[in-house]
């Protein structure tokens, strides 16, 4: 599927401001490394690349859908469950728009990658500075993302990863390359 990923500058205030040839260029980065890992299974690899350009697709939503599912997957069920809450151990969905899209396409999984990455700005790097002298710690850019296998018949996501550093920069290749081997970490391929 499209990936799903979006650099930003973390300013001084703690704002974010998306960076589109950063963004673009990652994209790239994370392609032409996604193609030669995934080049050398056995299935046939496809990038899907879609017709819609309506922002009420069924691509999009479906976007949205598998960021808010793994958004949830990555908190309540890898990182802060929910106290009150037992283990769900029901398979997660996509529902029935993933089934559409495998009519659309004919393939039978569509692999799903999400990343936000933040760099921060040297406003904020020397707020971060006179901070710590005052014993106060601010948090610098981060990289948070997931990878989802999703079965297209089912719409049931069959193998999720997540990804959660403080260094890295998607801006460059060799960098993008690792990003990309530590979310496919454990892939099924």
């Amino acid at each position: 599927m499209p990936m799903d990923v979006e650099l930003s500058l973390l300013t001084a205030s703690g704002l974010t401001e998306p960076k589109a040839e950063w963004t673009e260029n990652a994209i790239r980065f994370m392609n032409a490394s996604l193609k030669q890992r995934l080049g050398k299974s056995d299935g046939k690899v496809v990038f899907y690349k879609s017709k819609a350009a309506d922002a009420q697709s069924s691509l999009l939503q479906l976007e949205k859908l598998h960021q808010a599912t793994g958004y949830t997957i990555l908190t309540h069920d890898l990182m802060m469950p929910l106290p009150s809450k037992k283990l769900d151990t029901s398979p997660r969905t996509l529902g029935p728009a993933a089934i559409e899209l495998s009519k659309e396409t004919g393939a039978d999984y569509g692999l799903f990658v999400f990343v936000r990455d933040t760099y921060t700005s040297g406003g904020r790097a020397a707020l971060m500075f006179f901070a710590a002298a005052a014993g106060v710690g601010i948090q610098g850019g981060t990289q948070v993302g997931f990878a989802s296998l999703v079965d297209l018949k089912t719409g049931n996501i069959v193998w999720f990863n997540r990804l959660i550093s403080g260094t890295g920069d998607l801006r460059n290749e060799p960098d993008a390359e690792k990003t990309i081997s530590n979310l496919l970490t454990g892939f099924p391929l």
